[in-house]
């Protein structure tokens, strides 16, 4: 399916949700660490009046893996949005690495930082499932 250039209108349009994401995730994360920072200080208090059930502390380990892992999906994801912010300012930008096809506008508007068109993620992705069998 031939998806015709972006034209310098639709470079804009898609570097400003790329903009808008890349706060949001910015601010994601800064939430994350407010409220770690508030957690931390509230936990070195004097707790001697409260039990410290060892099933609490595997809660307490078990919130903190979670919160790990969504601050590095966040930060995968805004290298991913830096790296687009680099394809459009090079021009770049909606081309798919695999086979140099555009990228469908409506698959950018989802996914601003895609790097592959549908039907290149789909054969990858049907590739990682065979070898997984």
């Amino acid at each position: 399916m031939a998806v015709n250039k972006l034209s310098a209108e639709k470079l804009k349009h898609f570097e400003e949700i790329i903009l808008k994401e890349l706060r949001e995730s910015v601010n994601y994360i800064e939430n994350i660490n407010k409220d770690q920072s508030i957690g931390a200080r509230e936990s070195s208090g004097d707790l001697s009046s409260y039990s410290y059930h060892q099933a609490d502390q595997g809660s307490d380990t078990n919130l903190m893996e979670q919160t790990v892992m969504l601050m590095e999906g966040e930060r995968d994801k805004i290298r991913l949005l830096n790296d687009a912010m680099r394809r459009i300012a090079d021009e770049s930008y909606g081309v798919c690495e695999m086979c140099g096809d555009y990228i469908q506008e409506t698959r950018l508007e989802i996914i601003p930082y895609a790097i592959y068109c549908v039907e290149c993620k789909e054969k990858m992705e049907d590739k990682k499932r065979r070898q997984r069998r």
